[in-house]
Formats: structure tokens, C-alpha cells, sequence
């Protein structure tokens, strides 16, 4: 995965129907779906689940992301999160090409796509965010350098003080009880994942410099650009992560 303008990346497809708009690098998987009437909404349950972070650090000045896709938490959040500066890493220039197609925004001076590599980015930059959400993955599934414990290292570097990460790992992993006990060692030991069985998919939680702690006021978290349609199944996200941490509590 290391960065080269010359490398060859593989094309993703566009598939749409009357109402959705969904990106593939094979059609067995969808690695991003938007509803056309809601382009800015979350529609695949584990972008919810990733958007618990606000559980964690509610006022996330400075998010990062590693991987676009077709751009569902980068919308979210620059929508939503007014106050935050968002820069998304991707390596995938094809994926780049389609952020129009799924009506991401161009950039701006809160708002940037970087076409770059993202282990080597988090790497260079120290201290660099509040909030890093990690859903890298390529046709290949996700990449070892987005796994590696010198990745997850070098995430808590590249986080700020109380910084919190957000890793989306697939249950099918054969190797996820590895690298969701690797997010502990670099964490040293806050590590919680969220797992969402009907998509397969996992959401890995790790917090710098102390515990995760959920913040109890369900009303402060609710932006006050999200209506109510939106914010339901986001509620129901941030209570399966609550039931998590109470039952690592009681374990």
C-alpha cells in the first residue's frame, strides 16, 4: 500500500436503482450506499455505529478519516459538525474521481480530500486529530498496513489528547481477535468493539489517555441540524454501544 502516482489501483463501479446509489469494487459487497433523496444520510447501520465517536469526544475539533468510499461519514460530518476541520485520506484516485457521483463536497477551508497514503500520513503527523476514523479498505479487504500494530501505534501518536479512534473491522477477518486485541496493546488496553452481525461488521473503539466513557446526555449529542428521522437509528447505535461497554463492565 505504500503511496506511488504510478501504482495501478482497481476502478470501482457505480450501481444505481430508482432510489439508491451504491459503490462496488466487486457486487458481491457494497462499499458504500446513498440514498438519492438523502445524500448527506448514513445509510449502512456500521457509519452509525462509526459515528458513536461522539459518545467519546462529543466536540471534535479536527476528524480525520482514512478511506472515502462514497463519502457517507465525511458528508455526515461536514454537514452535521459545523465546527469541525475534516480531512479525508484516500489512496484509491479512482475513488477520488466518483466523489461527485455521491455528491461529496469539494473542498474548502474546513473541508479537504488528500489523495495519499494513510498509514504513512498518520505516521508523519503527531497530535494531529481529536477523532481518526479508520475504513480503509481496498478490493482486496483491508489493507495489512491499516492493521498492523505499528499502525495502531502510530494512531495514538497522530491523535490529540483524549483523542478517540474508530476502526471498522470485518467479522469475517480471519485475523479480528488479533487485531482487536492489537488496538488494546497500542491503547493500553481501551479497546471496545461494537459488533454489528447483520452486516458483518465490527466497530473498534479506542480512546487516548484514559477509559471510554460514554457521555450521558443523549440530547447534547444530537446535532441540531439532524432531524428526527435521522437521528433515531443513530440513537439506536450509540445505545448498542453503551450495551457493549456495560457488558465489558460486567465480564
Amino acid at each position: 500500500m505504500s503511496f506511488d502516482p504510478k501504482q495501478d489501483h482497481v476502478k470501482p463501479f457505480v450501481h444505481q436503482t430508482r432510489k439508491m446509489k451504491s459503490l462496488h469494487f466487486s457486487i458481491a459487497e457494497v462499499q458504500s450506499s446513498m440514498d438519492l433523496a438523502q445524500p448527506d444520510a448514513l445509510d449502512l447501520v456500521y457509519t452509525r455505529t462509526m459515528m458513536g465517536f461522539l459518545l467519546f469526544h462529543p466536540s471534535p475539533l479536527r476528524i480525520g478519516m482514512i478511506g472515502l468510499g462514497g463519502g457517507s461519514l465525511a458528508k455526515f460530518c461536514y454537514r452535521h459538525l459545523p465546527r469541525a476541520d475534516i480531512t479525508v485520506l484516500e489512496i484509491n484516485p479512482h475513488v477520488i474521481a466518483l466523489r461527485r457521483d455521491f455528491a461529496v463536497p469539494d473542498d474548502d477551508a474546513r473541508f479537504r480530500v488528500i489523495r495519499a497514503d494513510g498509514a504513512r500520513y498518520v505516521r508523519a503527523h503527531e497530535a494531529m486529530f481529536d477523532v481518526l476514523l479508520v475504513d480503509g479498505y481496498d478490493s482486496d479487504g483491508l489493507p495489512g498496513e491499516l492493521s498492523s500494530k505499528r499502525f495502531y501505534d502510530d494512531v495514538f501518536d497522530c491523535l490529540r489528547p483524549s483523542g478517540v479512534m474508530a476502526a471498522n473491522i470485518h467479522l469475517e477477518n480471519e485475523q479480528f481477535s488479533l487485531l482487536v486485541a492489537r488496538v488494546g496493546r497500542s491503547f493500553d488496553g481501551q479497546a471496545l468493539a461494537v459488533t454489528e452481525h447483520e452486516s458483518g461488521n465490527a466497530i473498534v473503539f479506542a480512546r487516548k489517555d484514559g477509559a471510554l466513557v460514554a457521555c450521558d446526555d443523549a440530547d447534547a449529542l444530537r446535532p441540531a441540524t439532524l432531524d428526527e428521522a435521522q437521528w433515531k437509528p443513530l440513537q439506536a447505535a450509540f445505545d448498542r454501544i453503551r450495551a457493549a461497554l456495560d457488558q465489558r463492565r460486567l465480564s
